[in-house]
């Protein structure tokens, strides 16, 4: 049974080590509180106090944190990851990071005959409990395809899409397509309520026209309810969108959708919302209706 080391029991990696387990991966798991994972260890998973406990004897090493100064933090300082696995171990990064820290991952990795991948995935916290994820995956195409078995306990649509960092790339073009396709539904149905129609009947109908979207489904129902459960967080969406605007501004792109929905996401940061889910941007609207 091949031995997988994971390092991030979020919203998005319990059910992503439920899945491994349900697959017949051996999964060890590091977490700063055990108490959060303990119906995982009740499931069959193994608890490690330290990084380098979990990962010494793990064929694959996965990570998926918060941040990328998490992502920095468990790949390269002490008792890191990297200094920590066996030679040949497979570290796939599947945070969504910056493409500069997956690309010195992947350097460092080869001075240690280590295989790393970035792999982000997209399709949030129904995808993970699902198995229904999208990944998105940078390094070389042997260790690609090596590790195509365990994306597929996780995932659907599994692609390759270049040398190290091409993965988060891919995520950073995806998180471009979800800000303005968002941003959209919450003017949309700011409009519609201004207008006074009804909004059941407003989803209802352009839900399956032009104007659908998987944003749409997944938000609509949600903003009218005002559900703002988080299945992502907007704290981390700002993350994304900022690794998104330094990269376009290192490739000389003008994106301006991208930074004006990032400006709208701040201001509700620091009114306290970036522990909501990102459908709560209609707070933005609702305040400038007030106002």
């Amino acid at each position: 049974m091949e031995k997988i080391g994971f390092i991030g029991a979020g919203i998005m990696g319990k059910p992503m080590i439920r899945n491994l387990m349900k697959s017949g991966f051996d999964v060890s798991v590091y977490a700063r509180d055990k108490s959060k994972i303990n119906d995982l260890l009740v499931s069959g998973a193994v608890y490690h106090p330290t990084i380098k406990e979990c990962v010494q004897d793990c064929d694959k090493v996965i990570t998926m944190v918060g941040f990328p100064k998490d992502v920095e933090e468990v790949y390269f300082d002490e008792g890191n990851i990297l200094d920590s696995v066996k030679e040949g171990t497979y570290i796939i990064d599947m945070t969504t990071t910056s493409p500069k820290i997956s690309e010195k991952i992947y350097e460092e990795g080869k001075k240690r005959g280590l295989h790393a991948l970035d792999a982000p995935v997209t399709g949030g916290d129904i995808g993970a409990v699902k198995g229904t994820l999208s990944i998105l995956v940078g390094g070389d195409k042997e260790d690609f395809e090596a590790c195509i078995p365990v994306f597929k306990a996780m995932g659907t649509n599994i692609n390759y899409q270049g040398k190290a960092g091409s993965g988060q790339h891919c995520k950073m073009a995806n998180q471009i397509m979800i800000a303005g396709t968002l941003s959209g539904v919450c003017e949309a149905i700011s409009y519609a309520k201004a207008k006074g129609l009804d909004m059941e009947t407003v989803l209802k109908s352009v839900s399956t026209g032009a104007a659908g979207s998987r944003q749409l489904d997944l938000f609509g129902e949600k903003i009218l309810a005002q559900d703002y459960e988080p299945g992502f967080f907007i704290k981390h969406f700002v993350k994304d969108m900022k690794i998104a605007l330094i990269e376009s501004n290192i490739s000389n792109l003008n994106l301006e959708v991208l930074s004006t929905v990032l400006s709208h996401y701040e201001e509700l940061e620091a009114e306290e919302c970036g522990d909501l889910g990102t459908q709560a941007l209609i707070k933005y609207y609702e305040v400038e209706d007030e106002a």
